[in-house]
Parts: C-alpha cells; sequence; structure tokens
C-alpha cells in the first residue's frame, strides 16, 4: 500500500466513507451528496500532504532555508570552548632564526602555518615600506625559504584575512598597490657633470625579492587575492576599485570565501572617529562571483556554519543568517535589541551589586572604594555586536563589546550569548514559548 494511506488525513477521510456506506440505503453512497462529500475529503487530503512544509521535519539544519529558523536567546554564557585563541603573533622559531642570520633588514611579524603543518606563510615588514602593510614569502617549516609569493609592488593587508583553504591547496589574503614614496627628480641644473662613463660593477647585489613575476593586476584599494599552496597561479579574485575587502573566511569545504567590503570613504569616516571597520557581508566563489548578502554594515566578520550552508554576520545588534549556496537562497534577520537590553540591565545590576559588596569590604580594610557605574537610558554594557562563533549547526555564539580604535584597540564590557537555532513549526513554538519564530 502507498505510504499516502497510512496518514491520518486518509483514515479520516476512510473512516468517513464507511460511515456513509454503514447507512441503511447503500445506495446513498453513490449520492451526489456523497459524491461532493469524497471530493472535497480527496482536495483536503492532497492539500494537507502536500502543501503543509511543516508536517516535514528536515532531518540536518543543513536542509532547512535560513527563512525557517527559529531560534532561542540566552544571554551572558560562558565564551565557546571552540573559541580560537591562536596568538596573532606567533613566529615559527626557524623562520625567525631565518630572518635574524640573514634576512636583517625585514622585520617577520607572523607566520601562518598550512593545515599540514609542512608550510608556512612569512609575513614581512621592509625597511622602505614602513606602516600597516606587509610581504609575504613561502617557507618550508622548518625553515627554508622556498619563494616569494607576493610581488614587490603588491603590498598586502590585514594580518587576520592571510587564510590557507582548510585542504592546503590555496591561499588567500587582502593586497592593493604599494604606496612606497617615489623619489623626487633633481633638477637638471643641479646634476653632476658627466665626465667620462663610470665602469659597471663586477658583481650585483642580490635583491630581496628574487624571483621574476608575472603581470598581476593590481588596484588602489583592497582587493581578496587567491595563489595555489606553491605560490604560483596568483591572480586578483575580486576587482572592484573603490571597494576595500577585509575580514575573509573560507568556507569549511573550501567552495567559496565570505568576506566585508565598503567604500572607501566609509573606511575614512570610521577610522576618524576612532571606530572599528564595517562593511556589506558577501559570498566570493573562487570563479569570482560575487553576492551581496546585505545592505547593512556589520562589525563582526561573517563566519560559516559548520556545514558551509549558511553564512551569519553581526549587524549592530542584529544577527543576519543567510543561504551559501543555493538556487534560490534565503535570509534571515533576528533582531536582538530588546533582548540585549534586558540583559544587559540585570547584567549592570548584578555589576553594581558586586561594586557595592567590594566597597563595603573596602570601607571596612581602608581601601579606595570603586566608582559606580553611570546611570544612562541603555545599560553601560549593552554594546554591538563584534563577534560571532558557529561551533555547532544548532549554536552560534555572539560576542558583545565595546571596541575603541585609538592609539590601540580597546575592548570592553566583553559578553558572551548564544542563540539556539532549530527549525520553526508551530509545534516547537508551542513547547517553546521564548522562542522567535518569525523568519527575519
Amino acid at each position: 500500500m502507498n505510504r499516502s494511506f497510512r496518514s491520518p488525513a486518509v483514515r479520516s477521510m476512510r473512516s468517513m466513507i464507511e460511515a456513509i456506506g454503514a447507512r441503511r440505503n447503500s445506495q446513498l453512497l453513490f449520492s451526489p451528496l456523497a459524491s461532493l462529500i469524497i471530493l472535497t475529503a480527496l482536495v483536503w487530503v492532497a492539500c494537507s500532504s502536500n502543501s503543509d512544509p511543516q508536517r516535514v521535519r528536515p532531518r540536518q539544519l543543513r536542509d532547512l532555508p535560513a527563512a525557517r529558523l527559529a531560534y532561542s536567546f540566552r544571554a551572558d554564557v560562558d565564551a565557546p570552548p571552540e573559541i580560537n585563541s591562536e596568538d596573532t603573533t606567533a613566529k615559527l622559531e626557524p623562520i625567525q632564526k631565518d630572518f635574524d642570520t640573514r634576512r636583517k633588514d625585514d622585520a617577520l611579524l607572523r607566520t601562518v602555518a598550512s593545515p599540514d603543518g609542512q608550510r608556512a606563510l612569512a609575513l614581512y615588514g621592509t625597511t622602505d615600506e614602513p606602516g600597516p602593510t606587509f610581504h609575504i614569502d613561502l617557507y618550508s617549516t622548518d625553515g627554508k625559504f622556498l619563494r616569494n609569493v607576493t610581488p614587490p609592488d603588491l603590498a598586502c593587508v590585514f594580518q587576520d584575512s592571510v587564510l590557507w583553504s582548510s585542504d592546503g591547496s590555496l591561499i588567500a589574503f587582502v593586497g592593493r598597490k604599494t604606496q612606497k614614496v617615489q623619489p623626487t627628480p633633481t633638477p637638471l641644473e643641479e646634476l653632476p657633470e658627466v665626465t667620462s662613463p663610470s665602469p659597471l660593477p663586477t658583481a650585483m647585489p642580490s635583491p630581496s625579492i628574487a624571483p621574476s613575476f608575472g603581470l598581476v593586476p593590481m588596484f588602489a584599494t583592497e582587493q581578496v587575492y587567491l595563489c595555489n599552496r606553491d605560490g604560483f597561479d596568483l591572480k586578483p579574485l575580486t576587482s572592484r576599485e573603490g571597494l576595500i575587502y577585509f575580514a575573509l573566511a573560507w568556507a569549511p569545504d573550501d567552495h567559496a570565501l565570505a568576506a566585508l567590503a565598503c567604500r572607501e570613504a566609509e573606511w575614512n569616516v570610521r577610522d576618524k572617529e576612532f571606530k572599528s571597520p564595517a562593511g556589506r557581508p558577501r559570498i566570493i566563489s573562487l570563479d569570482g562571483q560575487e553576492r551581496l548578502l546585505d545592505d547593512s554594515l556589520a562589525e563582526a566578520p561573517p563566519v560559516w556554519s559548520p556545514d558551509s550552508s549558511k553564512v551569519a554576520a553581526g549587524l549592530g545588534v542584529d544577527v543576519g543568517i543567510y543561504d551559501g549556496a543555493s538556487k534560490s537562497p534565503t535570509q534571515a534577520r533576528i533582531q536582538l535589541r530588546d533582548a540585549l537590553v534586558s540583559a544587559s540591565f540585570a547584567f549592570d545590576e548584578r555589576s553594581q551589586t558586586a561594586t557595592k559588596k567590594s566597597n563595603a569590604t573596602a570601607t571596612r580594610s581602608g581601601a579606595s572604594p570603586q566608582p559606580a557605574l553611570p546611570r544612562s537610558a541603555l545599560p553601560v554594557s549593552f554594546n554591538p555586536i563584534v563577534r560571532l562563533e558557529w561551533p555547532a549547526p544548532e549554536k552560534l555564539y555572539i560576542e558583545t563589546a565595546y571596541v575603541s580604535m585609538r592609539s590601540e584597540l580597546i575592548k570592553t564590557f566583553s559578553r558572551w550569548h548564544l542563540l539556539a537555532l532549530s527549525p520553526i513549526s508551530n509545534q516547537n513554538c508551542q513547547k517553546l514559548p521564548n522562542i522567535g519564530c518569525k523568519p527575519g
């Protein structure tokens, strides 16, 4: 028997038919009234089985469109145990030794090891190009120089956006055309008189950038570049002059990159206000195709779900979730302002209570009391989302904090919260009254 005839709706219809057939006059089963009843029941069964997607629960969240995600919010939880605590200034000792002995004019900033632990990228600054820009060389992890990855005229930026793909086959980074200061030409009247040609030197000093590079397109603003694990086939993945790309993130299955991007004028405004960078989230495929995910600016770098099916971004105090690869992608906007304000009032109240207890203890011991938190319309600990972590398909962690970019990065009131994701349905909305059942 077909499975559709085992549904409750069909069993109900069959009971109706049997009830009609049990009447004294069996011919009534074929009367116009009975036929109309049967036809109505058949239409109802078809609609119930085919047009009610809430009756079919997906086996995995990756099979669920972003617009059909439900969530529950938990404030002030412990930081996720899988949080990346890698030292961004870590340097492999063999590579540092090579710079100390053979490359004293270059400053090693950090090293980025490949997933297999066999190779590493050396990020270094040069004396002729001071500032936050750097270049990249490829080393073996035992300290053997392999080759230069970036040509002399390509300056790299954003150390946290130098990334190996998870299989170690590709390298992604952000770079732009170098802005080295060009020497001012000497006026003709000040040039020394040429008497006789000078003899050519017998030996030329070897340059720090040795190999020749093919023609690599370069741009005045920061673009995404890609090359293979050997440092070859270098090419720009984006070429939108005027946009600044940053905050790269590989999909766990390496099929695409997520990134933020903003206009150069927007970057400069936030820089003058000592604010952290903010950009619009997007997905960039390996063939250079780009899909803008949202028109709102995000401060938190985008993150992929562990199954590579979705991307999340922090948009102020909201979270945007977007389908990663789909013919008809959807998106959801989880609005957390009210929940975060309430949680922040409770957090500040606990902090005030702790401060009062500490001050009472300090007064008894003769120490100076701590100042109380100032009163304001909004809680002091209420801040935007600055970081996301997605360690499991059903667990999305968000960090809120106050970040200032003055002489150094300052982060205060750092707090972690949890979004528990689940399929949206009438059943779970009834069981979990605190769940957010809006598709976005």
